[in-house]
């Protein structure tokens, strides 16, 4: 004889699959999450700020 099989369980069970596999999806569409892109602003507005300190007025450098 086969195995008794709740469907209700069964199809809670392959939603949450199909769940699991589409937010893979969008992690990997959408890419960073939020701590990683302020970071990497915080980076360039500081590595800006760093370029702009040294900046020579006047005559061209070159």
């Amino acid at each position: 004889m086969g195995d008794l099989v709740n469907l209700k369980q069964f199809r809670k069970r392959v939603a949450k699959e199909r769940s699991e596999q589409e937010a893979a999806a969008n992690r990997t569409r959408f890419g960073r999450t939020r701590s990683e892109r302020e970071l990497e602003k915080l980076r360039t507005e500081r590595a800006s700020e760093h370029l702009d300190q040294h900046r020579m007025d006047g005559e061209d450098a070159s």
